[in-house]
């Protein structure tokens, strides 16, 4: 069985997580992990926070000699944020203290959190539900991403729109085009009005949201079941990009589009190459029925702007029962770069409990010989 937990606390001392499940004898480039961790870091609309974060793995369990042991695997990223004295003041585990936060953000977990803890300062809440925590996911996913890669599956992403410039539909795009964009977008003439429009939001106090696109190549026919809802792959994939902050939408292959088209203009017909099976398109995204159907699984996302705006929205102090600004704290004006390297990370660990139970194996050899096995009965079941 595979799971994975996440700890910390924004400006706390320190992200930790727990990956359990990878199988043993799994060889882990860490300097791999963490250009990934930077990629997250990167990208136009970040705040000043990702000037003073340098994100590096530490591994503390489950792994021996740069290989895994098969046992869970204990992973630290610390927060530089917290050496600096003001801080660590407000954040000590045991002495931290300091003037509560009462003004939540609209859009924000603060109101709702606190009400459902019983916390009286916003800090308490908005701590672990800050963005920052998912750097430990990004670093956890990361580490799948190479077992996922030993097994011939990649993932990938780029965005596809912010605020209102969208880039158009794009099938055949490179990581070097993703990587040279500030905003992460392959076509470059969007990507130069993206930052415009990031630009003019800076200025006027605002926030932007947009969509970006995770692929996945290489996922061989029958992943996830149709056997039980929750089973399902588009389900499985669904529920866990959903899980990340200022998601609002996932959508598979055509998603909403497909509610405007016949059905004869939303399936992927077979035909024959040779004696090949083979698709002239993907509408499905990869997935019918619940299971992979061995093409490309396109996942696209919509992204909200982030709720804390240098220009506050309006909101109540709920100490004093009165109005007052929303608080304002360190910030990003566009998070939909970063969000996509989420999406990747997201993704991966979501594709890892269906693919274990496709393979399993408690070790990589008899994960690989299992896959093997499984595709050489697959090519021989129509002969």
């Amino acid at each position: 069985m595979f799971a994975y937990l996440t700890a910390g606390e924004s400006h706390g001392p320190a992200l930790v997580g727990i990956l359990d499940g990878i199988p043993a004898h799994l060889r882990l480039d860490v300097e791999r992990i963490n250009e990934t961790l930077a990629r997250r870091q990167g990208g136009y609309g970040r705040g000043a926070r990702m000037k003073i974060e340098q994100d590096e793995v530490e591994f503390l369990a489950g792994v021996r000699g740069g290989e895994t042991l098969g046992s869970p695997i204990a992973v630290v990223v610390h927060n530089r944020d917290y050496l600096t004295p003001k801080v660590r003041a407000l954040m000590d585990p045991l002495t931290g203290g300091g003037e509560p936060l009462s003004n939540p953000r609209p859009g924000h977990a603060d109101y709702a959190g606190a009400l459902k803890y019983r916390q009286r300062d916003l800090r308490n809440v908005l701590e672990r539900a800050s963005a920052r925590e998912t750097a430990m996911r990004v670093c956890l996913g990361a580490i799948c991403a190479q077992f996922l890669a030993a097994l011939g599956i990649v993932t990938r992403s780029y965005v596809s729109r912010i605020g209102a410039v969208e880039a158009p539909d794009l099938d055949d795009w490179t990581q070097s085009d993703v990587e040279s964009s500030d905003v992460r977008c392959p076509h470059a003439e969007a990507g130069r009005r993206m930052i415009e429009a990031i630009d003019a939001a800076r200025a006027a106090g605002d926030t932007l949201g947009g969509q970006f696109v995770v692929r996945v190549d290489g996922l061989r026919v029958g992943v996830g079941s149709n056997r039980q809802p929750a089973q399902r792959l588009d389900g499985i994939l669904a529920g866990a990009v959903m899980g990340m902050q200022t998601v609002k939408a996932v959508e598979i292959g055509l998603g909403a589009g497909v509610a405007a088209k016949r059905g004869s203009e939303s399936h992927d017909v077979f035909e024959l190459d040779g004696e090949r099976v083979v698709r002239p398109s993907n509408r499905a995204g990869g997935i019918e029925g619940g299971m992979s159907n061995g093409e490309p699984i396109v996942v696209r996302v919509s992204v909200k702007p982030i709720p804390t705006l240098s220009k506050a929205l309006p909101s109540v102090n709920l100490h004093e029962r009165s109005r007052a600004p929303a608080t304002i704290v360190r910030s990003d004006v566009c998070v939909v770069p970063a969000a996509a390297i989420v999406g990747e990370a997201m993704v991966r660990l979501a594709l890892m409990a269906p693919v274990l139970e496709k393979y399993g194996g408690d070790s990589m050899e008899e994960t690989i010989d299992n896959l093997q096995r499984s595709n050489a009965a697959a090519a021989i079941l129509f002969g």
